[in-house]
């Protein structure tokens, strides 16, 4: 039978390229990156001569899960071992028109034809979909404002006919009476 592509064996894999995997485990190790270190580790001892059954038990692991990262580094080497985030899905606007959503955003609500002074997600998310024919659920709107650098504010309720003076005197001499634990300061 012949060898599949992605087998390696001491014979196949150079002195230095071992070098390069021990180096990889110890900086893993340093770096507490325990995927890339246990993918590194596997794929030493597999080159090494241990099969890929062994090295799945020792490490509590499936023999394909083993298997899928001698071929990755085979194919692909060093960076076969570190693993990534998938991708995910792609955006639904362009970066022009998320530039554009923030200079909306930017102009307020009023200029986007809204009677309220205060945006909301909801008003963002029917904005979108108003000029860009795109659809973002309300909740997902603050983490995109987040991504274009904005963050979200809540004005400040206070009392139009309160008077300052009295809260002040309340905060400063009642309110410390008022404490259970003496010594406690107003704010």
């Amino acid at each position: 039978m012949p060898p599949r592509k992605y087998e390696l064996s001491p014979k196949r894999v150079s002195a230095a390229a071992r070098q390069k995997l021990r180096r990889v485990i110890e900086r893993s190790r340093k770096d507490n990156d325990l995927k890339t270190w246990t993918r590194a580790r596997a794929v030493l001892r597999y080159i090494e001569g241990t099969s890929a059954a062994e090295i799945a038990a020792e490490l509590d692991s499936d023999r394909s899960t083993v298997s899928r990262w001698v071929a990755g580094y085979a194919q692909r080497g060093i960076p076969a071992l570190t693993p990534t985030k998938p991708p995910g899905l792609a955006p639904k606007l362009a970066e022009e028109q998320l530039l554009e959503v923030g200079r909306l955003v930017e102009a307020g609500p009023e200029a986007a034809g809204f009677t309220s002074g205060v945006w909301t997600a909801r008003m963002i998310g029917a904005l979108i979909e108003e000029r860009f024919g795109v659809t973002y659920h309300w909740k997902y709107v603050p983490e995109l404002l987040h991504k274009l650098g904005f963050s979200v504010q809540r004005p400040r309720k206070q009392l139009s006919r309160a008077d300052h003076a009295a809260q002040e005197y309340w905060l400063r001499n009642t309110l410390p009476r008022l404490k259970k634990k003496p010594g406690v300061k107003a704010p």
